[in-house]
């Protein structure tokens, strides 16, 4: 697959501070893609912006916090005001409270879980589709997980959230179809990121590696990989698929 097709692109990126978004951020800024990057770590997102810059890359950087429709439509607008399109939308911003049982999980937990991992990633596609009817076609990515494909232990609010997204993604293909707009979902296993590493799981890296076959957590560039492969100009007959990134455990 030719991935030089992503030169000119413009690219928004959510939850680009960090994590998958990050890398994807510099990867395709040495493709010469044009990238608007939202977070809001302001310092995290103004670092990956420079680097991005230094890459010979355009970049707009915008404190953008997904639970707040008004912030996310200002990314795909930011994009249209100074670039014209927006060829692609990856809804990557996600959080995943405390882990616990069912029965402990309160409501703010699951109120929080689907504020960002869901909402947000609606609100994404609401105002990204919107102008990619507009402009004739385009195309989403949104991060899920593989808890969206399946159960995830002590981590009830996040799984219910990302099996959400997944819901989104295939309604949105399926609508948007002869739109030429494509809609696909990637859906990870544990990797080495600050969500998993600064949070309560880090400690259970190791009992995570162990459930996997290949008996080792993601690196994020191999998602990122992926990532990568679903967007492309030339990947132009997959729409609506929830992908597994994941060393094998979905084989079980």
């Amino acid at each position: 697959m030719n991935l030089s097709s992503y030169n000119g692109q413009v690219v928004m990126i959510t939850g680009a501070a960090s994590g998958f978004g990050e890398l994807l951020a510099l990867e395709l800024a040495a493709m010469g893609s044009r990238l608007v990057l939202g977070d809001r770590n302001e310092a995290g997102l103004a670092r990956v912006a420079e680097a991005v810059r230094q890459a010979g890359a355009e970049v707009i950087a915008l404190r953008c916090d997904v639970t707040r429709e008004a912030e996310v439509k200002a990314m795909v607008d930011a994009a249209v005001g100074k670039f014209g399109r927006l060829d692609v939308g990856v809804n990557n911003a996600g959080m995943s409270s405390p882990m616990k049982a069912l029965i402990d999980t309160d409501e703010a937990d699951l109120d929080l879980n689907f504020a960002v991992n869901t909402k947000g990633t609606f609100f994404g596609m609401k105002h990204q589709i919107r102008q990619m009817l507009a402009q004739g076609g385009g195309v989403i990515l949104n991060v899920a997980s593989m808890a969206g494909l399946g159960a995830a232990r002590k981590l009830s609010a996040y799984a219910a959230s990302k099996h959400a997204v997944l819901g989104l993604t295939r309604t949105a293909a399926v609508e948007y179809a002869q739109s030429n707009i494509r809609v696909n979902a990637v859906c990870p296993f544990y990797c080495v990121t600050p969500m998993v590493t600064e949070s309560d799981m880090g400690a259970k890296q190791e009992l995570f590696a162990q459930a996997s076959p290949m008996k080792r957590l993601g690196d994020p560039r191999e998602i990122v990989a992926v990532m990568l492969m679903l967007c492309a100009r030339e990947n132009s007959y997959m729409t609506g698929q929830a992908i597994a990134v994941d060393g094998g455990i979905s084989a079980f």
